[in-house]
Parts: C-alpha cells; sequence; structure tokens
C-alpha cells in the first residue's frame, strides 16, 4: 500500500518545522569553524609522526581542533612552479599560517611572496635564502631549522662504520637541487678518508628517479648506503628499505620513520619533536608576534635508532658501545 502526504496548512506547518530542526547548525559545526584561525599544512614528508607531533604541541597550548583552531591540508605534488601554485591556493582559502615541511615546500613558500606569515621546518633556512639569519629572520618567514646536515654528516659515517666494521664503499643517496644536501656532501668528502671509507655519490632529483638510483648504487658495488632526508627519497621510503634489505646494504637513515619501516638505523633530530615546537610559532604569531621578531630554533635533540632484527638478518653484530649510544633500540 503507498502512503500520501497531502500539504494541508497543518501539515505543511509541521514539515516546515521539522526541516526547521534538522537543518538548524549544529554547535562545533562549520558556522563555528568560520570563526576560528584556519592553518594550512604544506608538508613534503612521509614521516607519519610530524603532523601527531605538531597537534601535540598545539594541545599541550591549549588548542582544541575544532574549537578553537582548524588545520586544513593541502598535499603537496611536483616540484618546482607546480609547488609555488599549490601553496598560493593554499593561501587563498584564508587561513592565518601556513606550516611548511622540508626544503622543497619552504622555498616554494618563499617564491609564492605570500602576504601571510608561514612557520617551517627544514634544514639550513639561511644558506637557502629562506631567512637573513637565526636570531633575526626578517619577512614573514620564521620556524625551526632541522640544523645544517653538515654538523652530523660525519655522525653518519661513523655510526656506520661500528655497525658494519668490514664497509669500505659507501653511497651517499642524495638531491643535489637541496641545498643542505650539498652542504652535507661537501662535508663528508673531506671526513669519509678519516673513517676509512670511499664515498660515492648517487644523485635523485625527483621521486620518479628511484629505479634509475637503485642501479646506480650496484653499478657502484656499494656496500652501505647513506640515505638523506628530501621529498624524492621520502617518496620511496619503502622501496629504498627494501632494496637494502635485498642487496644487505648496511644503511643509515636521517628520521627513524625508515627504521620503524625496517631500515637497520637512523641519526638526527626527532621530526614529532620539530613539529611539536612549530605549535609555538603558531601559538606566538596568532597572538601578534611577527614572525620577522621570533627567531629560527636549531634542535638540541637527536636521536640513534637501530634496528637489531634487521642487523641480524644482515649478519650484523652490533656492538654494545653503539647499542648504549641509542635513543631506542628495536628488538
Amino acid at each position: 500500500m503507498i502512503s500520501r502526504v497531502f500539504a494541508t496548512p497543518t501539515n505543511t506547518a509541521s514539515l516546515m518545522l521539522i526541516l526547521a530542526v534538522l537543518l538548524a547548525p549544529l554547535p562545533g559545526s562549520a558556522q563555528q569553524l568560520a570563526n576560528v584561525p584556519m592553518i594550512g599544512w604544506f608538508v613534503l614528508t612521509s614521516e607519519e609522526g610530524f603532523l601527531d607531533g605538531f597537534r601535540q604541541g598545539l594541545r599541550e597550548l591549549g588548542y582544541v581542533e575544532g574549537q578553537n583552531i582548524a588545520i586544513v591540508s593541502r598535499p603537496p605534488e611536483g616540484n618546482g612552479d607546480r609547488l609555488v601554485e599549490q601553496i598560493q591556493e593554499l593561501a587563498r582559502l584564508n587561513v592565518k599560517i601556513i606550516v611548511a615541511g622540508s626544503v622543497q615546500a619552504t622555498i616554494a613558500a618563499k617564491r609564492a611572496a605570500l602576504p601571510i606569515p608561514v612557520v617551517f621546518s627544514m634544514a639550513n633556512p639561511v644558506g637557502a635564502g629562506v631567512v637573513a639569519g637565526l636570531a633575526r629572520p626578517g619577512g614573514n618567514m620564521t620556524g625551526v631549522s632541522a640544523a645544517t646536515e653538515e654538523q652530523f654528516g660525519g655522525k653518519w659515517l661513523e655510526l656506520l662504520k661500528e655497525a658494519a666494521p668490514q664497509l669500505s664503499r659507501v653511497v651517499y643517496l642524495w638531491n643535489p637541487t637541496n641545498n643542505s644536501s650539498a652542504s652535507s656532501w661537501k662535508a663528508m668528502q673531506g671526513l669519509a678518508p678519516a673513517a676509512g671509507l670511499t664515498l660515492l655519490s648517487v644523485e635523485m632529483r625527483d621521486p620518479k628517479d628511484i629505479d634509475e638510483a637503485l642501479a646506480a648504487i650496484i653499478r657502484d658495488r656499494a656496500e652501505g648506503i647513506i640515505v638523506d632526508s628530501d621529498y624524492a627519497t621520502a617518496r620511496n621510503k619503502t622501496r629504498i628499505v627494501e632494496f637494502a634489505a635485498e642487496n644487505r646494504l648496511a644503511a643509515i637513515y636521517v628520521f627513524r620513520v625508515y627504521v620503524d619501516a625496517g631500515g637497520l638505523m637512523s641519526y638526527g633530530p626527532s621530526f614529532f619533536e620539530l613539529a611539536r615546537h612549530l605549535a609555538t610559532y603558531v601559538d606566538k604569531i596568532l597572538k601578534g608576534a611577527k614572525p620577522a621578531d621570533l627567531p629560527v630554533e636549531q634542535p638540541t635533540k637527536f636521536e640513534l635508532v637501530i634496528n637489531l632484527k634487521t642487523a641480524k638478518a644482515f649478519g650484523l653484530t652490533i656492538p654494545p658501545s653503539l647499542l648504549l649510544q641509542a635513543t631506542q633500540v628495536i628488538e
């Protein structure tokens, strides 16, 4: 049986009341969110904990996502001019601040000449021309520096040699268009001989160059790899870790995400802590501070993470002296 509802005056009034209740905005809905500051998230990294760290920092400062702050994310794709276009599109969404993560994302923000503040996380922002100086950055950009990698490039060589003393030929997998990586390459060239290592270069300018890069590592008869931090390598994290395992190549990475995925070891700043600290910049700017007056800070905490399961699969016995240095050992 088909039932029909006829629009009598009484029924029409009832239906209008029901619709009014159903369509009324709920607390915390888009109407309320329109009144809270929106933060644009433009981060080129595969480090899953980066956004978690930023959200943790916001919570510690009293921000509740969806109530008194909102995050609008646009995953960056491509490079160069395309990144500039994407970050300009994000800025047009009326965000109050843009958070840029990685060298490429930050340089894209600089090139875009945005009219709003940019808080970044990148290595060597002074060398890249992003800020005038660490103490007084000037302009509309500030944030945290992941340190210039020549500060710990020698540590990569030292740790890799200690973990695998038989190593003699090590490849540095890097992007030469990344100014921080270029500084690291220059520094390590001078340090490798003292560590008893021959350092070879394999360049990877774009994620799509992965096949050619891995083939070059095989041709160079590498026994170990240092994988630098860059969007080109980060987008191929799983592929690189699996390649190292298949070819029993001892590898050290900048960030622990590679070790969590099965890589041998990592040494570098904590991405979680870097992102967590970015929230303090966002807080200060929302309260009226100018980016030009907020010094760029450098990390004071570095972490060494070792995957013992991977070491055993490679036939490596990690010496106790190295294990004692580790921030975390994955068994």
